[in-house]
């Protein structure tokens, strides 16, 4: 490689990973809506960043926080513009202000203790009138789901969390895999989750959150499996939808007792190459 090139090469490996998880949000943003026909409206998204990013800055300035990622409250915007769906303005800017209150004020051992998309969205799905996730809105087609494991896996090796993406898709896969089996079903049923856009887009976008899942390699697989297992009896034993937002949302109080039972260094954003351990509030970083 010519230095010029290795150069580029090292300032890219320098770059804050949310800058690339970004990228691939608004990239699979502007597919959706171009392509997919997506049922979002510009207000909708617009107003969810602006209640997003105004939730941060008050937050910031009330806790007296040195510094607390932009980028993160970005990602969570996008996140609620991906995912959550609503028949009125008013759903959208909700969600992002409760999502990234919480994340202030919801914390255990210097950790916010929710996924700040995934809280969103349940608030809009469980409490909201005219809100819904539709999960069909990516389809099953095989080059989306390239895509989705393409991108997903660089954001998710970037942040150093890459494994318990695959460790929640090994248990999700292997479980229908077994109910499949178990009551002679054709095999196309596994295949059509294999080529789910919305299960991958969970596993590299939302359960890899670094910043919401337990510290030690360990504990993540344990967390994987438990999400795994509580979303296949939503989805396959009370037979209710929206089972990985669910999964997510009763699995989070874990993330604390795996912490505590089994000690980990605690992530905290610095730079794609050289995550430093999280030091809490104090002079508080958030992400």
């Amino acid at each position: 490689m010519s230095p010029g090139l290795a150069g580029v090469a090292a300032r890219l490996r320098a770059l804050d990973a949310r800058l690339y998880q970004i990228a691939f949000q608004a990239t699979l943003l502007t597919i959706g809506v171009l392509a997919r026909d997506f049922t979002l409206r510009w207000e909708q998204m617009a107003l969810a960043f602006a209640a997003g990013l105004a939730t941060q800055a008050f937050w910031t300035q009330r806790l007296g926080l040195q510094r607390a990622g932009v980028l993160s409250a970005v990602i969570t915007c996008f996140g609620l513009s991906l995912l959550l769906r609503a028949d009125s303005l008013w759903v959208h800017p909700l969600a992002a202000c409760v999502a990234l209150s919480a994340k202030f004020v919801i914390r255990v051992n210097g950790k916010h203790l929710f996924n700040p998309a995934n809280l969103g969205v349940i608030l809009g799905i469980g409490l909201l009138p005219g809100a819904w996730v539709s999960p069909g809105q990516w389809g099953n087609d095989l080059a989306y789901a390239l895509w989705f494991v393409a991108l997903g896996g660089i954001v998710t090796q970037r942040a150093r969390r890459w494994d318990i993406s695959w460790i929640f898709l090994a248990c999700w896969l292997g479980l229908v895999a077994l109910r499949v089996a178990w009551l002679g079903q054709s095999w196309a049923i596994w295949w059509h989750q294999l080529g789910s856009g919305a299960l991958l887009l969970f596993a590299f976008f939302m359960i890899s959150d670094p910043m919401t899942v337990p510290n030690r390699p360990s504990s993540r697989a344990l967390y994987a499996l438990a999400v795994a297992l509580i979303a296949f009896a939503w989805q396959f034993v009370l037979f209710r939808p929206n089972a990985l937002m669910w999964a997510l949302f009763l699995a989070t109080p874990l993330v604390p007792l795996l912490d505590r039972w089994r000690r980990g260094e605690r992530f905290a954003w610095k730079t794609a190459s050289s995550p430093a351990p999280d030091k809490g509030l104090r002079g508080p970083a958030l992400g």
